[in-house]
């Protein structure tokens, strides 16, 4: 199948605030491809269909906050980030990029395609994420290792019930920092299928140890119950920032959710700094608390 004009996947949940809905012309994801591929060679690589819903989607990620929105997506001022989601198959990947699109409760969501487009208001300020869930398409070893390569950021997806999908995902990290070995590419660790409790294999301490040496970030979803996965994606967005935008812009936006933190928890992190810094075993149990913090480094 071919990647025709226009057709990548658009959000579309409607918000306390309606926007008019907008498609891009040209996708992001044919750009890259086309920059990478000799004439006549995307064929078949990415399948992504255009979607114009009749209804609301009751579960979207969608928030009535006003520093916190999921919206339809939109041409503007705010910057445009390419998400790749990487993992096993049967982790939960399309699924969690569905719940980013707004479409998984929809009756024809298995021909919605795999490339979701919306923009996203993270502390007042919007910008646009094209999520790629495209990493197991055609088993392509090329398609994989150019993955590797276009994204501004990486989320990497196991189950906690499957140890074998968890240990794949380390190799994934290891796979990444090889490609990229000159970039500070941000990548969250996601242990997804949180809500089976009875069925878990991998522990959040475990999660969290491995976020630690891989030097990422690290979080449990469920996409069934739609839990942390606004989280997930809003935490994606301040990632990028923290490395792409200035230290002004950034310092910023964080004494702006300082003043919205309770004194206890500001005096709280402030003693957490000080005993660390006088104690290695300490020092190695406050990194591993801040790998949860998706709004700093």
């Amino acid at each position: 199948m071919t990647l025709n004009r226009g057709d990548r996947r658009r959000a579309s949940t409607p918000f306390p605030a309606q926007q008019p809905l907008h498609r891009r012309s040209m996708p992001v994801d044919e750009r890259d491809l086309r920059a990478a591929l000799p004439h006549g060679e995307l064929a078949g690589l990415v399948r992504c269909t255009s979607y114009s819903p009749g209804g609301a989607h009751r579960h979207s990620c969608a928030s009535d906050s006003s520093d916190s929105v999921i919206s339809s997506g939109s041409d503007s001022d705010g910057s445009l980030y390419k998400v790749i989601l990487l993992g096993e198959h049967g982790v939960g990947k399309t699924s969690l990029a569905r719940i980013f699109g707004g479409v998984e409760d929809c009756a024809d969501a298995d021909e919605a395609g795999n490339t979701y487009d919306r923009s996203i208001i993270v502390d007042g300020e919007e910008a646009s994420l094209v999520v790629f869930d495209i990493w197991e398409q055609d088993d392509s070893q090329w398609l994989q290792n150019h993955c590797m390569k276009m994204g501004d950021a990486y989320i990497i997806v196991y189950s906690v019930t499957d140890k074998v999908s968890f240990e794949k995902a380390s190799e994934l990290r290891i796979q990444l920092r090889r490609a990229r070995q000159t970039e500070d590419i941000p990548i969250i660790l996601v242990g997804n299928k949180s809500d089976l409790v009875r069925s878990r294999e991998v522990s959040v301490d475990e999660g969290r140890a491995c976020a630690v040496v891989f030097d990422c970030k690290f979080i449990e979803t469920s996409a069934a119950l739609h839990h942390n996965v606004k989280d997930l994606f809003e935490g994606i967005v301040r990632q990028i920032r923290l490395r792409k935008d200035s230290k002004e812009d950034n310092a910023r936006r964080m004494a702006n959710t300082k003043r919205r933190e309770s004194i206890g928890k500001k005096a709280k992190r402030f003693l957490g700094r000080i005993v660390a810094k006088n104690n290695k075993k300490m020092a190695f149990k406050a990194k591993s608390k801040s790998c949860h913090d998706l709004s700093v480094l």
